[in-house]
């Protein structure tokens, strides 16, 4: 299959610049996968869709306020975005301007409490970058640091939370697991009194979510790598939920890709932890997943590829069409989709 064979046309004023005041009121698209028929809800909807006996697997990484604007040595404003924490201090970093960021340069942030070096440069232009600070660095973000927002968001965000699920706790990520911002605390007890499953698996998101599928055919893509974790409370949970007969419901991509990387053959998992790849799209067997709530997503991105494997090419763009003409809202603080 081809790149060009995902894109749909998508107006700009439906990208969600901010999010609505109450998080689980946003519309909900829902999608059966056998027949292609669709039904206009709101997310608070969601145990509608539900079956006791189902299992809701939801992604409790947490985003890091990774975006730091610092100072040259040399003078001049500069932008380090923490990508992956390489260890000993070291992180690898998208900066700006990467011409005066060559291994070697100084930056210091806020009042010089956080100063940094850049010691190294990798495949890709990223920078390796040491930073040099006393205490929990944890904390020096939390007071220096700015959420990294999507490319496509221009609005400044004035609550910080609210790009953060209210499940969120191991601290990792530079993007959200958008699908999961829609839930309230009262919502996911909801769903557990009726007696469907709630577990959480970690897939810490990186920002080749948003990066451009270059390739022309899906085969000469290569996927970004994320660190993901299965525990195994989780791992029990589902296969249970297998074994009884209920139906595995993944909140956002991210959830989906943790469990198709560990699943055995079988359709069972253990408990696991690694970085993944897995590129899934129309072709992919799913060997856990069998429904899947989710976002609105980029025209000709892996993630649109991914819901075209789980319910046809052609189902989803003709279910997209269907949402751009009501006017539905898309990307990270846009409204949602059930699929199943």
């Amino acid at each position: 299959m081809k790149t060009s064979d995902f894109y749909f046309d998508l107006p700009p004023e439906l990208i969600a610049q901010t999010p609505l005041e109450r998080r689980d009121a946003s519309r909900l698209l829902a999608l059966d996968k056998a027949t292609g028929e669709t039904q206009h809800m709101h997310f608070y909807d969601l145990p509608s869709l539900l079956r006791p006996g189902d299992c809701l697997v939801l992604n409790d990484s947490r985003v890091l306020p990774a975006r730091l604007i610092g100072k040259r040595a040399g003078g001049g404003a500069c932008e380090v975005l923490l990508l992956i924490d390489r260890g000993d201090k070291v992180w690898e970093c998208l900066v700006r301007p990467g011409k005066k960021l060559r291994p070697g340069a100084a930056v210091t942030f806020g009042d010089g409490e956080l100063s940094a070096q850049v010691v190294g440069e990798v495949e890709g232009g990223n920078r390796l970058v040491r930073f040099d600070y006393e205490g929990i660095f944890l904390e020096k973000l939390e007071r220096l640091g700015k959420m990294p927002l999507p490319p496509y968001i221009k609005a400044e965000l004035e609550d910080g939370e609210r790009y953060q699920t209210v499940y969120s706790k191991v601290a990792g990520s530079a993007a959200a697991p958008t699908a999961g911002l829609h839930f309230t605390k009262e919502l996911l007890e909801q769903v557990r009194v009726m007696g469907v499953k709630v577990c959480y698996v970690t897939l810490h998101v990186g920002l080749g979510t948003f990066r451009p599928v270059k390739a022309e055919n899906l085969d000469e893509h290569e996927m970004h790598s994320e660190y993901c974790v299965i525990p195994q409370e989780t791992a029990d949970e589902i296969n249970e939920t297998k074994r009884a007969g209920g139906r595995v419901v993944c909140v956002g991509t991210t959830s989906c890709r943790t469990i198709e990387s560990w699943a055995n053959e079988d359709g069972s998992l253990s408990a696991s932890a690694g970085w993944t790849n897995i590129f899934i799209h129309p072709g992919y067997r799913f060997k856990v997943l069998d429904a899947l709530v989710t976002n609105f997503h980029l025209p000709e991105s892996t993630l649109i590829m991914l819901v075209s494997a789980l319910a046809g090419r052609e189902q989803v763009l003709s279910a997209y069409e269907e949402a751009v003409r009501e006017r539905y809202r898309f990307f990270s603080f846009g409204d949602a989709m059930f699929i199943g």
